[in-house]
């Protein structure tokens, strides 16, 4: 018969943590140590420990004078906490980490008048803890059934108690969304509780039976059962070796052994070395016995010998001791450790050590902190480093810096190798250019490497995250020299390749002004610059593009032509503008008269401008009724004049215009102005009049 034992089986965490703070206790504290309730849920564990000298009570009441009190793993209400010490008794709090960061959460959201709903069993001390960090305002529900009969708040919290199923936690979650509130959610589930969880399902995939080691009342012990149930096997709940019955193997060839978080090593040795001697028995001897697919295994009836029983409970305490054994740790080595408690200017840690070690603020980050919160959290797991296996006070100094600076090195040491990109987040701005946090190592960034062009104020790069490449490591000299630019220019070339294998002709794209000169525009259109020529930006004639365009304006251009082979793009403005070419014959019809603007003057007329992009031409012998030598007798340039349009060919672009025109049908409406006069005063004496009053001084005027 196989026997297979899930990896997580055994102590936890915060378990180990608790039962080794109550051994300690026994050496360090003067006067009775009690734990106010059971300290773990294994009667085998804490029987040991009473034992030892470590007593039980229910109540605070039970105490009559000083002692030291420990809080069991599971928590208690900050109430109880009062309590004891204004008896006067020493608080020792075993209260696990993960445990106490559901207190804190729902501490918190109290105080934000967030309503808060656990989702576990409302009998179990930790739960009940939990609500007390809530002033009692918490509702507690089993299940999704529990859920729907909730009230309905229009903001919910929903925290878990740490030994709950996922599943569970979900369906609650659900629930609660679907009656239309919205809901705040902190996975409180404990994460070796789910990954031993996980494991226990899967070790049920792969065996006949499975037996479950843990204390009655253990709550993720009771959910490892049921989880294994659900493989469809059978499951065998129990607490010691004793308990098993050979019966229940019969025939079975692979059998799975899982255990809760208080389950001591000792105990699933002693279990697994049971299954091993039914090996040995001989088929015959078993009792064939139906069982349940579970069953709750009674204990053994048999009573131990006082003798055997002492030797028992020496043999205990010696794999207690060796379950919880401490290590002796060196200054300079790198452990692993779980933090158990954030202060002000401290973080405590434990790494199995004989006590917690302690991270001073300074060696948090190698970047000032405000506050440890900001750094690290209860259960968090990290590395540190051994600075101080004990200082003058005893106390463990550990530092978190170095460990990751350490671990960083070797990273940035790849990563260089390997021309990889690293992120990391502007802290300072100094002298000659910015000081970068990448894996909590100080980093160098020069100005000159910051952008593909020069940066004059770099400032608005603080608290920014950046990505970079590392161009040169000193690791003896601690200096990393990093290169935003290299990220950039590889940036930009992939845009500029990708860019010009998909340009169009006759494509609009939008683009920035990078910089001007006398024959036209650069413009970026993301990642390339392309030409805008100054005969491409108006449908008029300029003399320079700043007349059309300025560094940074954003603009919709033409692609006209794509070079790839020499990656050249030239681009046009005019032509994603309206023609103003387009319907000329109907705004300016023959025989109208307008007022037009004298752009420029040749020997043998005046270009005038109707609109920008619209002109036509006054020839010489149309400036005047007069012969003109040269145009500037008549006119000058920048001088709006009054012309007449003789005609318009939009085909070649071209129109004719006449001052003379104007001038003539001046001296027409002059003359019927005069008969109109003489018809109205006719003249007494029959006078005559002269042809100047008939026409008036048009020989004289210009335009």
């Amino acid at each position: 018969m196989e026997v297979k034992v899930a990896a997580k089986a055994g102590f936890c965490f915060g378990v180990k943590r608790a039962v080794d703070m109550a051994r300690k206790c026994l050496h360090d504290r003067d006067g009775p140590v009690y734990t106010l309730g059971p300290l773990i849920h294994n009667d085998q564990v804490t029987g040991a420990l009473a034992w030892e000298g470590i007593n039980i009570i229910n109540d605070l009441d039970d105490i009559d004078g000083p002692g030291t009190v420990i809080i069991r793993s599971h928590g208690v209400a900050p109430e109880v906490l009062q309590k004891a010490q204004e008896k006067g008794l020493q608080v020792v709090d075993a209260t696990c980490p993960f445990v106490r960061k559901v207190q804190q959460t729902v501490h918190d959201m109290v105080q934000q008048n967030i309503p808060v709903v656990v989702v576990g069993d409302p009998e179990h001390p930790e739960v009940q803890g939990i609500v007390g960090w809530a002033g009692g305002r918490a509702r507690v529900v089993r299940d999704a059934a529990q859920a729907g009969e909730l009230d309905q708040y229009p903001v919910v919290g929903v925290v878990a108690q740490t030994t709950q199923r996922q599943d569970n936690l979900d369906a609650v979650v659900n629930v609660i969304k679907d009656s239309g509130s919205r809901v705040y959610v902190y996975n409180t589930i404990c994460s070796a509780t789910a990954e031993r969880q996980q494991e226990a399902l899967e070790l049920a995939r792969q065996v006949e039976a499975v037996l479950v080691l843990g204390g009655k009342n253990s709550a993720n012990t009771a959910k490892l059962a049921q989880i294994c149930r659900t493989a469809g096997i059978p499951v065998y709940r129990i607490e010691t070796a004793g308990e098993i019955d050979p019966a229940w193997f019969k025939g079975l060839k692979t059998i799975g052994v899982a255990a809760g978080a208080s389950t001591p090593g000792w105990i699933i040795e002693e279990v697994c070395s049971r299954m091993m001697e039914f090996e040995d028995m001989k088929e015959e001897e078993v009792m064939e016995e139906k069982v349940d697919d579970v069953v709750e295994a009674e204990p053994p009836t048999v009573e131990a010998e006082p003798q055997q029983e002492e030797s028992a409970r020496e043999e205990m305490q010696q794999e207690m001791e060796e379950a919880v054994e401490v290590k002796n740790l060196k200054n300079g080595e790198v452990v692993k450790g779980i933090v158990v408690q954030v202060n002000q200017d401290e973080v405590l840690v434990d790494v199995g050590a004989k006590s917690e070690g302690v991270i001073p603020l300074r060696e948090l980050s190698s970047f000032s902190v405000d506050s440890p919160h900001d750094v690290v959290n209860v259960g968090d797991e990290i590395n540190v480093y051994v600075l101080k296996s004990e200082d003058n006070e005893g106390k463990l100094i550990l530092s978190k810096q170095k460990a990751d600076e350490e671990e960083a090195w070797t990273r940035l040491e790849e990563i260089m190798q390997e021309e990889q990109v690293v992120k990391g987040n502007v802290r300072e701005v100094v002298k000659g250019g910015l000081l970068v946090d990448v894996m909590n190592v100080r980093a160098f960034l020069p100005a000159s490497l910051v952008e593909r062009g020069y940066v004059e104020d770099l400032s608005k790069y603080l608290n920014m995250e950046i990505e970079a490449k590392v161009i040169e490591l000193n690791r003896p000299r601690r200096k990393v020299i990093l290169s935003r630019k290299a990220v950039l220019e590889e940036e930009y070339a992939r845009k500029r390749e990708d860019l010009l294998a998909n340009l169009e002709e006759g494509q609009v794209v939008k683009g920035i002004v990078r910089r001007l000169t006398n024959f036209g525009a650069f413009v970026d259109i993301g990642g390339v610059d392309g030409l805008l020529h100054i005969s491409e930006m108006a449908w008029y004639r300029i003399n320079h593009p700043s007349e059309v365009v300025n560094v940074g304006d954003e603009l919709e251009v033409m692609v006209l032509r794509v070079d790839r082979e020499n990656e050249k793009v030239s681009l046009g403005l005019k032509q994603v503008l309206p023609n103003p070419w387009d319907n000329v014959e109907e705004k300016y019809p023959e025989g109208s008269i307008i007022t037009a603007k004298v752009v420029r003057l040749a020997p043998f007329g005046a270009f005038v401008q109707l609109e920008p992009g619209v002109e036509g031409l006054v020839h010489i012998s149309h400036l005047a009724d007069r012969h003109v030598a040269t145009p500037d007798e008549v006119v000058q340039e920048g001088e709006e004049i009054r012309v007449k349009v003789l005609s318009v060919d939009p085909e070649d672009k071209r129109i004719r215009l006449s001052i003379r025109e104007v001038n003539r049908e001046k001296g027409k409406n002059n003359y019927k102005e005069y008969q109109a006069k003489k018809q109205e005063n006719p003249t007494s004496d029959g006078g005559t009049v002269t042809i100047g009053e008939m026409v008036g001084d048009i020989f004289d005027e210009k335009k």
